[in-house]
């Protein structure tokens, strides 16, 4: 009689080893089924996440995407330096789609005023970038916990040909199965990060060692409070009367237009301190320190629709 066999061994993928199976499966799904996809990558967070995650994705093969930065012209030096070290040292193809070219070329017209940001005007680059280069996919790094309009977004997001979202027409996803059909001229938005949380993308950045730019991390700048915020004072910033700038020892959650992300009061100075303070608040990064956010209830929803991401 033969002695009985050994059942094999079970495993269960932990949390974070499920959310970067998914994203795995996405990045996946599109290199095989799209022609000319590319990755939005400002040197934010979420898209340094995604282009790691990008990366074990096709290793040991170089990430098969060009990348593109939308540009305002109005960023945080510590995050260009960052981003432009990121993708030499991936050997990736930089795109900047760029909000001055706009602006220069009379496409859109820019705010002016100590309340004005670029942040809006970032959908004519970015559309425009999408239809010089062709692109047929889009990544992008947005969560569905950042805001309530992000969250009705589905994983693969159609837009028609003139880069618009219709939230009443969007493709069912059962069983992880996408639907990326499209006409010349339109694109989907793919979004492989999309179950993920803030304190996901944080723990997984503690897992992984990745790096970011310093600006993520406690440190001293000068800052203006203004609206419930504190803004950091840069050289884009206009002042309004009777405001002076204050030192604080600071960090900022997102990273986007300077003159409209805002920071936050910490001393977490490292990953393992953000990761603790981000699982304490209550609070997503966007409302606490978007200005462009706080417009309207629907101020995010009314961009998507215009070809926003």
């Amino acid at each position: 009689m033969s002695a009985p066999s050994t059942p094999p061994p079970t495993y269960e993928l932990t949390h974070l080893q499920a959310l970067e199976a998914e994203a795995v499966h996405i990045f996946r799904e599109v290199a095989a089924g799209f022609e000319r996809p590319v990755l939005l990558f400002s040197g934010g967070k979420d898209s340094v996440v995604m282009l790691h995650v990008a990366a074990k994705a096709f290793w040991p093969a170089a990430v098969p995407f060009t990348v593109m930065h939308v540009d305002t012209g109005h960023n945080f030096d510590e995050v260009i330096e960052f981003r432009d070290r990121t993708v030499d040292r991936f050997g990736l193809r930089l795109v900047v789609a760029s909000v001055q070219d706009e602006i220069d070329a009379g496409r859109v017209v820019e705010e002016t005023g100590p309340r004005a940001s670029r942040n809006r005007l970032q959908t004519s680059a970015l559309l425009k970038g999408i239809s010089d280069n062709g692109f047929d996919a889009v990544f992008g790094g947005a969560r569905r916990d950042e805001e309530k309009a992000r969250a009705k977004e589905r994983i693969f997001s159609f837009r028609d040909e003139f880069g618009q979202w219709d939230p009443r027409a969007q493709r069912p996803e059962l069983w992880n199965l996408y639907n990326g059909r499209h006409r010349r001229g339109e694109h989907i938005r793919v979004f492989p990060l999309s179950n993920w949380t803030e304190l996901d993308i944080w723990q997984y950045i503690a897992q992984e060692r990745i790096e970011l730019p310093g600006i993520y991390y406690a440190h001293r700048r000068a800052v203006v409070p203004r609206d419930g915020m504190l803004l950091a004072h840069t050289r884009f910033l206009q002042l309004l009367p009777g405001e002076e700038p204050v030192e604080a020892m600071v960090r900022f959650r997102t990273v986007g237009d300077a003159t409209c992300t805002g920071c936050v009061e910490s001393s977490a100075d490292t990953v393992e301190a953000v990761v603790e303070e981000v699982a304490a608040t209550r609070i997503t990064e966007r409302g606490a320190t978007r200005a462009d956010d706080r417009i309207s209830e629907a101020g995010m929803e009314d961009r998507k629709k215009e070809g926003y991401f």
